[in-house]
């Protein structure tokens, strides 16, 4: 073998392992600097947190450090100001702004981009679509080419190596001249045909549903614009004043405001109204209400509440609308109540029921007052009001002085309420004022009771349309307050006697004085009422006389708790006592229609809406007791124990105008809401062929039917 060929040959085999080793060192003193580096960068990393330490930094405790410190952060922008006032063109005044942005915008950034589903977003991917496909038929052919002479020098390096065990010599110089042909050719080609065109980049999808776009608006300049005005001129003053200057000042002030009065007092009624409703005009527009943010949301807070009730007595609210006892088809002559809600305020638990009364208007509302009839333990008062809607909380609360005796919605005006108070003041509450004192009140100068007002009546507007209500009282006066601009006008209506006198001192005769204890007006006869006393007689009166009654009837021998006429018949009125008994009446006829006795004290009765023949009552020992006079004349189709807790008393009662149920007072302040079963409101049966007649003639026709029973056998025994 040549001396060449060997020399070639050895480093030939000894090139790669060279080449390798020095790879190697190479890797190594690269590693090494990299290791020096990161324990470098440690060392520094060590000494900047040590340098970074604060010298004011406080020394805590382990268990400081473990200590727990709450803040609470809130969404209120601090720098947002408060007292920004904008003009109302509504109520032509300037508001303040309650409700301000409290955002504070730290980025923003406009974007460009469409929904995918629109018209624009569908017709970008159309696009972007057939550009997709047009792209791999306009390839150039240079590529083809390119790739062949890729393909042939990756077979020629092949070939080259096949060949270097037989003759190394000889393949070295054909790969030279073969690379040297190839790089020819491509210099050639380039120099002949212009570079080809790139392939248009297709754009990644987008992942969120969205296509790019870009939209500008036009911007609006900001404008200023000022005014000056002229200084209001200012003058100096100086003065000395003395006492007999602050004198004469105040009676001059006195004379102008007694020249006032003169001029308003001669001045024609109409003219004074007009200026009142001018005047009231000025101050509204001038008067600025500020309203608190939490009255906004109280609205929207009661509904919740009540919604929240609802879910809580669902079960009573099915009841209520939908139950009917089913056993009653089995008892001719026999009902049920059914408890519903019950009604207690937590201020109230001491309190006795003295008075209830439904809203004409709102038929879920009803008013209850409470008080004491027992006059040693006499103390504060409270009027509430309930609905069936939230019976765990009273609508309205009001409180009083004097222990509440009596209550009367106004029908024509339901949002005032009448109330009697026990020591002899009567008074009148406005539902949509926010106030919790009265609108108006009585006093000793005005024509106060000197005894407690046992009940008070709404009556029609007189004739110049102000409303005036009645009261009796212990003290034997009937009074008619009439409401006159901004205070309570009374006028005495008739004064009750007893019959008879009693021996005073020094042989004085002393003539004794009635005392009213209930009444009632007419339902159809505005001038007839009828008016229960302490003796037990029932006086029929009239408004146009104030010196005599019109007829007495010796009704009880105890005090006369209630007296009511009926709501469909004119003549018939029934009464309670004491006594133990109810007793139901015709004007005409001074002995009752119908005595019950209830073998105990009967605290109140009252007249069913619906039917003509049902009423029911309450009695001492915590008894309801309900009749219908068309099914049994004789005793009570229900009765039923409502209180359960000894030494407590029921005191009233009272039918709802709409739904079928009564409500119950106590002595405990507690009111139980009861449904009638069916057969305590039964309603004529529908015949085959026939309508059912309905309406206060056929509820007075059936009344009369059942009194002319009763009168035939009297006519004839008197015969």
């Amino acid at each position: 073998m040549p001396a060449k060929a060997a020399d070639k040959r050895r480093q030939d085999v000894s090139g790669p392992s060279r080449g390798k080793a020095s790879k190697a060192g190479k890797a190594g003193s690269k590693k090494r600097d990299e290791d020096a580096s990161t324990e470098a960068g440690d060392a520094l990393g060590d000494l900047a947190r040590a340098l970074v330490k604060s010298p004011d930094q406080l020394e805590l405790t382990e268990a400081e450090l473990k200590q727990e410190i709450t803040r609470t952060l809130t969404a209120d922008n601090p720098q947002a100001p408060q007292n920004i006032v904008r003009f109302s063109f509504k109520e032509r005044e300037y508001k303040l702004v309650d409700y301000l942005d409290q955002t504070a915008i730290h980025f923003s950034l406009n974007g460009n981009l469409i929904p995918k589903d629109s018209d624009e977003g569908r017709r970008q991917s159309i696009r972007s679509n057939i550009e997709a496909e047009k792209a791999p038929d306009e390839t150039p052919a240079e590529t083809s080419e390119q790739a062949e002479i890729k393909d042939e020098e990756q077979a020629g390096d092949t070939e080259a190596a096949g060949e270097e065990e037989g003759g190394e010599e000889e393949g070295a110089a054909e790969e030279e001249a073969e690379a040297a042909e190839a790089a020819e050719a491509a210099e050639a080609a380039e120099a002949e045909e212009p570079p080809p065109p790139k392939a248009p980049e297709k754009k990644l999808p987008n992942q969120f549903n969205f296509i790019e776009r870009a939209s500008t608006t036009p911007f609006n300049p900001l404008r200023e614009k000022g005014c000056q005005t002229e200084p209001i001129p200012s003058l100096n003053f100086s003065a000395t004043i003395h006492q007999w200057d602050i004198y004469d000042a105040y009676v001059e002030e006195l004379q102008r405001m007694e020249k006032a009065k003169e001029k308003e007092k001669s001045k024609p009624q109409a003219v004074k109204k007009e200026e009142e409703k001018r005047g009231l005009r000025k101050l509204s527009h001038v008067e600025v209400q500020h309203v608190e943010p939490i009255t906004r949301v109280a609205k929207a807070a009661k509904i919740a509440e009540r919604m929240v009730n609802l879910n809580t007595f669902d079960d009573i609210a099915q009841d209520f609308r939908y139950f009917e006892d089913a056993s009653d088809e089995f008892r001719a002559q026999q009902g049920t109540l059914l408890p519903l809600w019950n009604f207690q305020y937590e201020k109230t638990k001491k309190l006795a029921v003295t008075a209830i009364s439904w809203n004409p208007k709102y038929k879920d509302l009803f008013a209850v007052g409470y008080g004491s009839y027992d006059f040693m333990k006499q103390g504060h008062g409270m009027v509430l009001l309930y609905t069936l809607k939230n019976p765990s909380f009273p609508e309205y609360i009001f409180s009083s002085d004097s222990g509440v005796m009596c209550l009367d919605f106004n029908s024509e005006h339901p949002h005032l309420i009448a109330v009697g108070f026990y020591d002899g003041n009567v008074a009148i509450y406005n539902l949509r004022k926010e106030t919790s004192q009265p609108s108006y009140k009585s006093s000793a100068e005005s024509g106060k009771h000197s005894g407690p007002v046992w009940q008070v009546k709404w009556q029609k507007e007189d004739m110049d349309n102000n409303s005036n209500f009645f009261s009796v009282s212990s003290d034997g006066r009937i009074v008619s307050w009439t409401l006159v601009k901004n205070e309570l006008v009374h006028m005495d209506v008739i004064k009750l006697s007893g019959e008879g006198t009693i021996q005073g001192p020094e042989g004085l005769q002393l003539q004794t004085l009635g005392c009213g204890t209930s009444f009632d007006f007419h339902k159809k006869i505005d001038y007839l009422f009828l008016v229960g006393t302490e003796e037990g007689k029932i006086y029929k009166c009239s408004k146009s006389y104030s010196s005599q009654f019109l007829d007495v009837f010796e009704a009880h021998h105890m005090a006369v708790d209630t007296v009511s006429w009926n709501p469909f018949h004119l003549k018939v009125f029934i009464s309670c006592s004491s006594d133990w008994t109810v007793k139901i009446w015709d004007h005409t006829i001074k002995t009752p229609m119908f005595v019950y006795d209830l073998s105990c004290a009967v605290g109140d009765v009252a007249w069913s809406p619906y039917s003509s023949t049902v009423f029911a009552a309450v009695t001492i020992d915590g008894k309801a007791h309900v009749f219908d006079l068309n099914i049994n004349k004789h005793e009570a189709l229900c009765t039923q124990l409502v209180v359960t807790r000894k030494k407590n008393k029921t005191t009233h009662i009272q039918f709802n105008p709409v739904f079928p149920i009564i409500i119950v007072g106590d002595e405990r302040g507690l009111i139980t809401s009861l449904k009638l079963s069916p057969n305590l409101r039964k309603m004529p049966k529908e015949k085959k062929g026939q309508e059912v007649k309905k309406g206060p003639e056929v509820e007075m026709a059936k009344l009369e039917k059942l009194l002319s029973l009763v009168r035939e056998p009297e006519a004839k025994a008197e015969t």
